[in-house]
């Protein structure tokens, strides 16, 4: 047989599909690394391959009872992992739309200073806190479990919020849309087995709302004074002055290019611009 015959249409299409779920299995393990879910999945492959190996032997019991386990497991695996599917349908979504344009720099800058005056001194004093700014993912439902502040942002505010044994400083500060929402909010705390274990609530919790939504969230450890950014679940640790404010500037900060380069709805006043 030529091998050219072989690359017939049919069998290239048959190539990208097992290509398409390879690449698929493979993201999805990526996306629940660390997690409970992992575990999970498998334990479902371990159920498919009893499956399989007790309907080859001629295991009809085992076989049967595996059937039903199999018909019952789509809806046991939407209630186990409703946090997993909503992240990663969150998470696609985000992929498929149009990031806001970040154009009055001024107001970024003045949060980018706010942040730095705050974070430099709670740090050297070791004062826990939690700082979570919100991008494009809405944050609602988190915000409505806080205290409603709704005030300009300001470093003294930020500092003030989370001095010791004061009403808000125990839980998170959200920050939306250039204004400190509120206070002493709760956030999600995450499952993720990569944390490590001498971090504590408020490590879990940076990551927790950074694997829910596409925030960014600053931490200052009360035991270290170690400062600490989450990003799409990514902590990252021991950040220093000069790699947070170039992490800021790059995330908030608009080129002048950027901003000019604006879409067509966008120029012409359409609902997808902010």
């Amino acid at each position: 047989m030529d091998i050219l015959s072989y690359f017939t249409l049919n069998n290239l299409m048959h190539l990208v599909d097992i290509a398409i779920i390879w690449f698929l299995l493979y993201k999805v393990i990526q996306f629940v690394e660390g997690t409970r879910a992992l575990q999970i999945l498998f334990g479902v492959g371990v159920v498919i391959l009893i499956k399989v190996v007790s309907w080859y032997i001629g295991l009809t019991t085992l076989s049967w009872l595996m059937d039903q386990l199999i018909t019952w497991a789509p809806i046991a695996l939407v209630v186990i992992f409703q946090q997993e599917i909503r992240r990663g349908l969150e998470t696609l979504g985000r992929r498929l739309t149009w990031r806001r344009q970040h154009i009055d720099n001024a107001k970024e800058q003045q949060l980018i200073k706010s942040l730095d005056e705050a974070l430099q001194y709670m740090s050297k004093r070791r004062i826990g806190a939690l700082i979570t700014i919100k991008r494009d993912t809405s944050l609602d439902e988190y915000i409505k479990t806080g205290i409603k502040l709704d005030a300009y942002i300001t470093s003294q505010l930020l500092i003030n919020t989370f001095i010791p044994n004061t009403p808000l400083h125990d839980g998170a500060v959200i920050i939306d849309d250039d204004r400190v929402a509120v206070a002493a909010a709760y956030l999600p705390l995450s499952e993720s087995t990569r944390i490590p274990k001498e971090l504590g609530t408020r490590h879990r919790a940076a990551v927790g709302i950074s694997e829910a939504s596409d925030a960014i969230t600053v931490v200052v450890s009360e035991e270290t004074g170690e400062i600490s950014i989450t990003q799409d679940g990514d902590l990252l640790r021991h950040m220093a002055r000069d790699a947070y404010m170039n992490f800021f500037e790059r995330q908030f900060i608009a080129p002048v290019n950027e901003a000019a380069a604006k879409h067509w709805w966008q120029r012409s006043g359409g609902g997808l611009a902010k």
